[in-house]
């Protein structure tokens, strides 16, 4: 995946389409992302213990990874991702700008 943990994407198909937001958490088994304020569901909640209400509770939901794109931050714009090796080590980059990511 070219999508990490506290990169801000933005959102290219679906219901969010055009929201942008920061991965709270990649998922590379499934190839999803978490992204914060984006694909948020309602989840009902039972009261727990005596005398407790019941709550309905917004929390964001998981989504493909091929519905969001990485923003440059040099360029500040969604962009695709390709790598470079520069010695021993492997750094991603923005195909618009060439600045590393």
């Amino acid at each position: 995946m070219r999508v990490k943990k506290g990169d801000n994407v933005a959102v290219i198909s679906g219901k969010d389409k055009g929201k942008s937001g920061k991965v709270l958490r990649a998922i590379p088994g499934l190839e999803k992302v978490l992204v914060e304020s984006v694909n948020v569901v309602k989840r009902h909640q039972k009261p727990r213990k005596q005398g407790e209400k019941g709550q309905i509770s917004q929390m964001p939901s998981p989504i493909h990874v091929s519905n969001v794109m990485l923003i440059c931050p040099k360029c500040s714009k969604p962009t695709r991702v390709g790598y470079r090796f520069e010695g021993e080590s492997k750094s991603r980059v923005c195909k618009k700008c060439g600045g590393i990511v």
